[in-house]
């Protein structure tokens, strides 16, 4: 519920950079400028999914070592490990 005395900035007409924009929305609630949106009709698929598992510490740092040494992103080093080990199960 939006509070009667609480003085609310003017929405800027436009933002110089994403960063300018982050900045604003960083300290101002979007629940204030409601009157300003537009509701409409949106309709996705979801292609990708990304998962979160826990590992210990040792193999993290093991992951992290292989995939500088190896110029790679640590995500796509483990899952060419896990590929290849769950295609010999």
């Amino acid at each position: 519920m939006q509070n009667e005395n609480k003085k609310i900035d003017p929405l800027p007409e436009s933002f110089a950079s994403e960063w300018e924009a982050g900045e604003f929305w960083d300290t101002h609630s979007s629940e204030d400028y409601a009157e300003y949106f537009t509701p409409v009709e949106a309709e996705f698929k979801i292609e990708k999914r990304t998962y979160e598992v826990e590992i210990s510490q040792d193999v993290f740092e093991k992951l992290q070592a292989e995939a500088a040494s190896s110029h790679q992103p640590m995500r796509k080093v483990l899952d060419g490990i896990l590929r290849k080990e769950l295609s010999a199960v």
